[in-house]
């Protein structure tokens, strides 16, 4: 495997996973807008009704599927690494008492901020299973 085809490999692989984890959280918005409204609550000091759930968990899918498929990069990477970075800075408090119990489970958003660091810093290169826009709408899977 060339370098090249392993930097699209670690690229792809760090997107789709991203992705699925996303879905999780922005689905949860629409399954269990109780769940949006109490971590709002406890995160972001923000009284939300269950209609700003579902209307935030719809938006945020539909990024997240754009980002999946590699569509308006600087635009899907950037939101979702927005997101997240915002994610993070809420848990704050957690992350600076990783010792007491579950906070430990809060440092896993850390590796996964560097990742997504990582992925926009180097998004025009992540070419592969990617959906090209152009004159057609193709998967970019070869190399």
């Amino acid at each position: 495997m060339t370098d090249e085809r392993k930097l699209q490999t670690s690229l792809a692989i760090i997107r789709i996973s991203t992705a699925m984890f996303f879905l999780v959280w922005s689905l949860r918005k629409i399954i269990q807008p109780e769940s949006t409204q109490g971590i709002f609550s406890k995160f972001y000091m923000m009284e939300v009704s269950p209609v700003f759930s579902y209307v935030a968990g719809a938006i945020q899918t539909l990024f997240v599927i754009a980002f999946l498929v590699g569509l308006f990069k600087t635009w899907t990477y950037g939101a979702i690494l927005g997101m997240h970075i915002v994610s993070v800075l809420s848990t704050y408090k957690q992350l600076f008492n990783p010792y007491e119990s579950p906070n430990t489970l809060f440092w896993a958003a850390v590796p996964a901020l560097g990742g997504l660091i990582a992925l926009f810093l180097l998004r025009d290169k992540d070419e592969f299973l990617t959906v090209k826009m152009g004159k057609q709408l193709s998967v970019n899977s070869e190399q």
